[in-house]
């Protein structure tokens, strides 16, 4: 009976196998300052990452306001006072994933980490999140390019985590988030159908509340946009000198060229004309 018991656990295991994640090497908070989390069907993994940088605060050109914001709320967090969930939204290239960036590489001293979650694998959020509790560290919690389909969800875990449980996230962690659209969720025409004025107010349907309660529960919006001509050239400039190229009146011309056959002036933009320039450019 034992040697049979034994064969039925030993093929149950190796039918197993395949769904268990690979052993990794626990993370070392005091070491790691980044991680990625992959979920897997008994839960999710947390797998340390290098920065992928050393991009700073300093070198965000065209976004200052931002930039302060975010930091400031970021430095309220690690320093154990309120602070807000964020959503960063807005054009693309415009600086949000960066900015995160910039924030785990100048704060990862003082003790800030960040974990960052792919949006298939929100669903394990809560599960992240629980792990995350009585670390002595104090954790962003970052997914980036979020938005969601409809039928996607995913976004219930978010919204849970962000408010709406009995408990809440743990003091030590917030949420940071960037997008391509504010309210995260596909809008319709056919969502306004169930709109409704009354009184002197507009109220919304029911497929218009839904979307706009997720962002909602985000207490810092930063909005991002294109940049205008004269920040963009400024940009040009900054990311010229950093790759050591010179910053003249052809460069300028060949900038506003660049930008014009792309049909967009933000920082990616610039990045990309000022390593395009620098490379092309004898030594």
């Amino acid at each position: 009976m034992n040697e049979a018991l034994s064969t039925r656990l030993i093929h149950l295991l190796d039918r197993l196998e395949p769904f268990l994640p690979p052993q990794r090497d626990p993370i070392d908070w005091a070491r790691d300052t980044a991680a990625l989390w992959q979920r897997h069907p008994l839960g999710g993994q947390l797998i340390a990452v290098e920065p992928r940088d050393s991009l700073t605060l300093s070198e965000l050109v065209g976004i200052e306001r931002q930039r302060d914001a975010l930091v400031s709320n970021t430095r309220a967090f690690l320093a154990g006072r309120p602070a807000n969930h964020a959503l960063l939204w807005g054009a693309r290239g415009c600086g949000k994933s960066s900015l995160v960036r910039a924030l785990i590489n100048e704060l990862g001293v003082e003790g800030l980490r960040l974990i960052q979650v792919d949006r298939l694998d929100l669903i394990s959020l809560p599960t992240l999140v629980n792990e995350l509790r009585d670390q002595p560290y104090r954790f962003v919690v970052y997914c980036d390019d979020l938005s969601f389909e409809g039928g996607d969800d995913a976004y219930k875990a978010l919204k849970s985590v962000l408010d709406g449980t009995l408990t809440g996230p743990p003091e030590n962690v917030v949420l940071y988030a960037t997008s391509n659209r504010r309210h995260l969720l596909p809008e319709s025409s056919r969502d306004n159908e169930q709109s409704r004025v009354v009184g002197q107010e507009l109220h919304h349907g029911d497929a218009v509340e839904e979307k706009i309660s997720l962002s909602d529960r985000f207490g810092l919006w930063l909005s991002f946009y294109p940049f205008d001509q004269a920040t963009y050239l400024s940009a040009c400039a900054h990311w010229l000198d950093v790759l050591g190229g010179t910053w003249d009146e052809s460069a300028r011309e060949a900038a506003v060229r660049f930008a014009t056959a792309r049909g967009v002036r933000s920082g990616r933009a610039a990045w990309q004309f000022a390593a395009q320039w620098a490379g092309s450019q004898p030594k």
